[in-house]
């Protein structure tokens, strides 16, 4: 268990400048200069908790690849066996962490190294139910039955891999961000109308049940604006990690052009003793003049997130429990994924990524994933079920409308069974 009030690296924050021919080097700087073995015993499993925001590759989306090696490349170095060291990838409902792995460089790395590989929905790991020590401030409303987390990141170290970049719901997002997917079930989108609690009350879990907790965050991209995924990218250089996920998370916020102590779930965990979030009080190694640059960053909505927002906080928060938390929740999925990944994606998104993939990480990244991004195909199952289902539909309709004709008017007996006959056909030739 760590002490909040005391635990090795409280308050203090390693950043550098990198390029891409040093940075596995400078991560390797960095996490010394960050004091990170203080902090991750290692007589203690490691988990590498990845961030995959997409499975897509996209500019300060996901975690990068050069942060994923330039971290286990230094565990291994100083003496953490490998076997003890593990990468941990959370599922969401629209994203796919296989695809998301292999198409961000992920995989590539685990793979060249020899770790575990770790998938917390698989069936063969178990969620327990958890009593938190420290008092909740939403976490035991959202989740009266019980808070589930996973029975294998229970006395283990954690190093978070966020990036930087902002968020529309949070401002920004970062080290405690990083934990949400990870520590909550897939119901974990009950959350996002106290989203800020929820981070807050994750670090106090993440602090009673880990046995060494520590973060490295990439800037080498930074995004801006609806993030985490349809940002505009920045070239930033820099990365940065802390033992102290308040204090990480606040530098981010400094450096993007926010007042860390105006966003929400860094002044609560401030205020809660959980880090440091006011920038006067945090020390800084490394090139420490970096953090007198303020990007002029901004947070912005999506059409998707504007919707979101106002069934959380707006006129339609009567209805969030029927809309989100019923049987007829997968609409938002789709939703989403409509939005980013049919829409946004191949008119704006494709385009940034042919821009980024010409910088210098652009062509590091290269050297990660070589091939075209892979399909999971989601829209060609989408498009086979609501062909399907839209078959049905009419199918039914017909029926429907014969069974209210006029009773004077003669029905006859084989025209609805005809009728389902070839929806029946139609059915199985959208399913081939």
């Amino acid at each position: 268990m760590i002490n909040p009030a005391n635990y090795p690296g409280r308050g203090k924050v390693a950043i550098l400048r990198t390029r891409p021919e040093t940075v596995l080097d400078d991560y390797e700087r960095l996490m010394h200069l960050a004091d990170y073995q203080a902090a991750l015993p290692k007589d203690k499993d490691t988990f590498l908790k990845i961030n995959i925001s997409w499975q897509t590759w996209y500019p300060a989306c996901s975690s990068a690849p050069w942060q994923v090696e330039g971290v286990l490349r230094t565990l291994l170095r100083d003496g953490y066996a490998g076997e003890r060291v593990m990468a941990a990838h959370n599922r969401t409902v629209v994203v796919d962490a296989y695809v998301g792995e292999r198409n961000n460089g992920h995989k590539a790395v685990v793979d060249k190294y020899g770790i575990r590989n770790v998938h917390l929905y698989e069936p063969d790991v178990e969620w327990v139910r958890y009593e938190p020590k420290t008092p909740m401030l939403v976490l035991d409303e959202v989740f009266p039955d019980g808070i589930l987390l996973p029975k294998p990141f229970f006395d283990t170290n954690i190093i978070q891999l966020p990036t930087v970049k902002t968020h529309v719901f949070t401002v920004i997002t970062g080290a405690m961000k990083n934990a949400f997917g990870g520590l909550l079930n897939e119901k974990r989108h009950w959350t996002h109308a106290v989203i800020n609690e929820t981070v807050v009350d994750l670090l106090a879990i993440q602090q009673e049940i880990h046995s060494g907790l520590f973060a490295v965050m990439d800037g080498t991209f930074a995004g801006d604006g609806p993030g985490p995924r349809a940002m505009r990218w920045h070239e930033k250089d820099i990365i940065l990690a802390s033992a102290d996920q308040v204090a990480i998370d606040a530098i981010s916020a400094k450096l993007q052009g926010f007042n860390p102590l105006d966003l929400q779930f860094i002044r609560l965990a401030h205020e809660r003793g959980l880090g440091v979030g006011d920038p006067r009080q945090i020390e800084i190694v490394g090139d420490a003049d970096l953090v007198e640059e303020s990007w002029g960053f901004t947070q912005e909505d999506t059409f998707a997130s504007k919707g979101q927002k106002m069934i959380y906080h707006g006129p339609l928060k009567p209805l969030e429990k029927p809309l989100l938390q019923s049987p007829v929740v997968p609409w938002s999925f789709v939703a989403s994924r409509a939005y980013h990944d049919a829409y946004w994606y191949p008119n704006v998104g494709q385009y940034r990524v042919e821009e980024a993939l010409k910088t210098k990480w652009g062509r590091l990244f290269k050297t990660y994933v070589p091939t075209e991004p892979e399909d999971d195909g989601y829209w060609r199952r989408f498009a086979l079920r609501a062909g399907a289902a839209t078959v049905a539909v009419a199918a039914g309709a017909l029926v429907v409308n014969r069974l209210m004709r006029r009773e004077d008017e003669p029905l006859s007996v084989a025209e609805p069974t005809q009728g389902n006959g070839q929806a029946a056909e139609a059915i199985e030739a959208h399913e081939e």
